[in-house]
């Protein structure tokens, strides 16, 4: 892989570490009082670690809302098909669309998965053709219409971390 790909190692999470990251996935406005009478260590531990986490990149607290609950009737998948060596750059320039909730590189069918946010089906289509499909790199895409939404969940569990190759 080439050196300039590479994301820099995430910090080694302890225990306290882990079971900080978990309170917080499950209520992100818990006190940093609360969270150090929970696990019995000083306040300023807790304070110290979770920023710590939210500087490294592991943790980052905000608030979600349902979109389909405020507004957004058109949640859609879509997958998309870059021309050869253009994933990456499909990935940023669709990251910045304020649409895109979700943009990963994949394998498989598709290059890229992109999850999008729309107000109705004239801002999805106006998403589509005006902005996605003239991204260069892009190829075509296939779209999903999310009808209804059974989980939406950004907690998961926090378990031991597998050691790298070279520990």
């Amino acid at each position: 892989m080439k050196e300039e790909n590479r994301q820099p190692a995430p910090p080694a999470l302890d225990e306290l570490d882990r079971k900080l990251i978990a309170a917080l996935q499950k209520d992100g406005r818990k006190p940093f009082s609360a969270l150090a009478e929970e696990f019995n260590v000083p306040a300023s531990s807790v304070r110290y670690r979770v920023q710590r986490l939210e500087e490294s990149g592991v943790l980052q607290i905000v608030g979600i809302a349902n979109p389909l609950n405020i507004g957004f009737d058109r949640l859609a998948l879509i997958g998309v098909r870059c021309e050869p060596g253009t994933g990456r750059a499909v990935c940023a320039a669709l990251s910045e669309f304020p649409e895109t909730s979700y943009v990963v590189l994949t394998t498989g069918s598709f290059d890229v998965m992109v999850e999008v946010v729309c107000k109705d089906v004239s801002h999805y289509a106006e998403f589509m053709f005006e902005h996605l499909q003239k991204v260069p790199g892009v190829a075509s895409t296939e779209t999903f219409f999310v009808l209804e939404a059974h989980k939406l969940a950004y907690g998961w569990g926090v378990g031991e971390a597998v050691p790298s190759a070279t520990e």
